[in-house]
């Protein structure tokens, strides 16, 4: 884990981190990007994945365990709350991001993009014109982390989410631009993007894999597409 334990600027308060994790791989043979689309439960691999996350964290003083309501992440976070003796809570702020291309394949080569009637929603990058814009995620993730927070006072909370949002939130607390190259996100299957708090501030964000192993090469950070494989599927 490499999220610090030491404060930036002194400030008064108690430490508590906040692990926003995302969910493990989910079922779907056919390679559609399911997005909030119900019945995408993990595989069998990404049953391994929050077996793996929750043994990790079986040591680490988590007081409360939350996740997105759709089914992949309520999957990935009921070991790590039963691990913990926890009631798992759901907070939609966590839900993934809306996205037009819902239920269509989305793959290199291949699928929603080669349609000339879907290249209206893709003018605009910055906002994104294709779903759910930055700014709204931000504003929804921030809410959720703070409310973990809260719940979580001088200990630790996990919410399980999903890649997008994780990654706008964390690039909006390390102050990067929100428009970016989806290929290049930190943040695989099972992963931790851990901020932690002194009292209400965020002071050092840290990230870890602790299921890396397990996760396929070509949906690892930086990995070079695959024809009729797209990351976007575990999103």
């Amino acid at each position: 884990m490499t999220a610090a334990r030491t404060p930036a600027d002194g400030s008064d308060g108690e430490l508590t981190v906040v692990h926003l994790m995302r969910h493990g791989e989910v079922h779907n043979p056919d390679g559609i990007l399911y997005g909030r689309l119900p019945g995408y439960h993990l595989s069998d691999l990404g049953r391994q994945m929050a077996d793996r996350v929750a043994d990790h964290l079986s040591s680490r003083d988590v007081t409360h365990v939350v996740a997105s309501p759709l089914d992949r992440a309520q999957e990935t976070a009921t070991p790590i709350a039963k691990a913990h003796g926890l009631d798992l809570a759901t907070d939609a702020r966590l839900i993934e991001a809306e996205n037009v291309f819902e239920g269509k394949t989305f793959g290199v080569g291949d699928g929603a993009l080669k349609n000339p009637e879907n290249w209206k929603h893709l003018v605009n990058p910055f906002r994104p014109s294709w779903g759910e814009s930055y700014v709204e995620q931000v504003v929804r993730m921030m809410g959720a982390l703070d409310a973990a927070r809260d719940a979580a006072r001088g200990h630790e909370a996990v919410c399980v989410s999903h890649q997008l949002p994780i990654w706008i939130v964390r690039s909006f607390v390390e102050k990067r631009r929100l428009w970016h190259d989806p290929r290049k996100r930190q943040c695989t299957l099972a992963s931790l993007t851990s901020f932690t708090y002194r009292g209400d501030k965020i002071v050092s964000v840290g990230y870890s894999e602790p299921a890396r192993d397990l996760v396929p090469k070509h949906l690892l950070a930086g990995a070079k597409p695959v024809k009729g494989k797209s990351k976007a599927f575990g999103a």
